[in-house]
C-alpha cells in the first residue's frame, strides 16, 4: 500500500526523480503550492499540489506522465498543474487571481523560480475579483437552495465552496494593502481589519472544512449559511 506522507517534503526527492526520468531536459521546474506550501497540510485530508513547468516540447508530450499521475494519486498528490513558461506569460491577464495566489505562497522544489518575477496588472486583478466574487455568490446561493436546508448537504457545500473565496480574499488584500498573506487564519484576520469581514463566521467555516468542527443540526447549518452568504454580499458591494 502506498504511504501517505506526513509532510510534503518526504516525497520531494522521489517526485522529482520520477518527473526527471519522464521529461529529462524538458523539465524546467517543480514548485509546491497550496496547503503544503502554507504549512497547513493535514495528512490523509489535504492534497499535495505541484506546478510542473515544462519546455514547449515537453508540454506536447503529456502522455509521458500518465503512469506518474496514477502512481502519485495513491499518495494524495493532486494531478499536477503542467504549464510552459510561454503559457504562463500569456495568461497573466486572463488568470490574474490564480497566478497571484501561486506567488503568495510557494516553494521551489527543483529548477527555476518561474514565479518570482511575474508582474500582474492591478486592474486585471480587480476585474477578476469582481467577476469571480459575484459569480461565486450566485453559485453559493444555488448550492444553498439545492441543499434543502439539510446539515450534511450544507457541510458539503462549505467544504467545496470556501477555497475559491480565499483565493479572491488574497487578491482583495493585495489590491488594498499591497501585500499578501499566506496562512488562512492570518488572511481572515486581515480581511476583518481591512474589509470588516465576519471573522468568527469564516473561522468556523474553515474548521468545518478541515473536519475540526461539525454542525450540530439543520438550524445551526442554516444560521451559518446565512452569515456566510451575507458576508459575501457585503464584499461584492465593496469590490464593485
Amino acid at each position: 500500500m502506498s504511504k501517505i506522507p506526513k509532510e510534503p517534503k518526504e516525497i520531494f526527492d522521489e517526485f522529482v526523480r520520477d518527473y526527471r526520468e519522464a521529461f529529462g531536459s524538458d523539465l524546467v521546474s517543480i514548485i509546491l503550492y497550496g496547503s503544503g506550501a502554507r504549512e497547513e497540510y493535514i495528512p490523509k485530508k489535504s492534497d499535495i499540489n505541484f506546478l510542473v513547468v515544462l519546455s514547449e516540447e515537453g508540454i506536447d508530450r503529456l502522455d509521458r506522465a500518465f503512469k506518474l499521475v496514477a502512481k502519485w494519486h495513491k499518495r494524495m498528490v493532486a494531478t499536477p498543474l503542467l504549464l510552459s513558461r510561454s503559457h504562463i506569460a500569456s495568461s497573466l491577464d486572463s488568470f490574474p487571481i490564480e497566478f497571484l495566489n501561486l506567488k503568495a505562497c510557494y516553494q521551489v522544489v527543483c529548477g527555476e523560480d518561474v514565479l518570482k518575477d511575474l508582474t500582474i496588472a492591478r486592474e486585471d486583478i480587480r476585474l477578476q475579483c469582481e467577476r469571480d466574487l459575484k459569480g461565486k455568490l450566485i453559485q453559493l446561493r444555488k448550492g444553498f437552495l439545492e441543499s434543502y436546508g439539510r446539515k450534511r448537504a450544507i457541510e458539503h457545500l462549505i467544504i467545496h465552496s470556501l477555497p475559491a473565496f480565499f483565493s479572491i480574499f488574497q487578491s482583495m488584500v493585495y489590491l488594498k494593502e499591497g501585500d499578501m498573506v499566506c496562512e488562512r487564519k492570518g488572511m481572515i484576520e486581515k480581511m476583518e481589519t481591512v474589509f470588516g469581514l465576519d471573522k468568527e463566521c469564516f473561522l468556523d467555516l474553515t474548521s468545518i472544512r478541515e473536519g475540526k468542527q461539525k454542525l450540530k443540526n439543520d438550524e445551526e447549518a442554516l444560521n451559518v449559511m446565512n452569515r456566510y452568504i451575507g458576508a459575501i454580499v457585503r464584499l461584492s458591494g465593496y469590490i464593485n
